[in-house]
């Protein structure tokens, strides 16, 4: 019972912004079955990451004292945030770039933000369930809403991409999606690195952060699903 709480918990505000995400596009609904696929790369992605991110923390221990700034700035914006979200947007583009289904900018962003919440979920269960309900509540008001947020920035980028590719413009398409990963890796990275600071006075910022980080992605995520139209690959650039 105690453990089906927890896993509740962990599950259910992750939940919420899926349900959000998914309720803004507009224009037509993605297929359940690709969906809950993605949800499943997103838990995929969480044990590639963290292979990743063992074999790159060993390398880092070699080679930098762990106490020492450089160590903890290449941990956090590079072996974790690049970890984590490039192996998100992998699986994203290997299951949903030649996708019939991906025909509208917006979809780039209910695609990313399913993988990054099905990483998030099944991330929160294993916290909760070794640290309890206090952690629930904690990460349900900044892991949650952050993997929420990197998502956006992702799959907005995504979106522009695909746009991009189907008008012909591979190049421009190519740039967009290195940016689909940039972004979202230098915001995780940030976030982390002001997470685990031990000075009291920063944990102000790190709440402030998050707020300007949720504020921020789902203005951008309203604006960018009511803008949003059909891909047609014979628009003119830029229309």
């Amino acid at each position: 019972m105690v453990e089906t709480i927890l896993i509740a918990a962990a599950v259910i505000p992750a939940l919420i912004l899926l349900v959000r995400i998914y309720r803004l596009d507009r224009l037509e609904s993605e297929p359940v079955s690709l969906l809950l696929g993605l949800l499943v790369l997103g838990v995929l992605s969480t044990v590639l990451a963290s292979l990743s991110e063992q074999l790159g923390d060993l390398i880092l221990a070699y080679f930098l004292p762990e106490a020492s700034l450089a160590y903890r700035l290449l941990l956090y914006f590079g072996v974790v945030a690049f970890s984590e979200e490039g192996f998100k947007y992998l699986l994203l583009k290997k299951q949903t770039w030649r996708s019939p289904h991906f025909n509208c900018q917006f979809d780039g962003v209910v695609y990313a933000v399913f993988v990054s919440l099905g990483f998030a979920i099944w991330e929160n269960i294993g916290y909760v369930l070794r640290y309890g309900l206090a952690t629930a509540m904690a990460r349900a008001l900044t892991a949650i809403p952050g993997h929420a947020c990197f998502g956006v920035f992702m799959g907005v980028w995504y979106g522009v991409a695909r746009r991009q590719e189907m008008w012909g413009y591979p190049e421009d398409a190519r740039r967009s999606r290195v940016m689909a990963v940039v972004l979202p890796a230098l915001l995780h990275g940030l976030y982390d690195f002001i997470a685990t600071q031990q000075r009291e006075s920063l944990s102000l910022v790190f709440v402030a952060f998050v707020a300007v980080l949720f504020v921020a992605a789902y203005r951008l995520a309203k604006r960018t699903a009511s803008h949003d139209r059909f891909i047609d690959p014979n628009a003119p650039y830029g229309e």
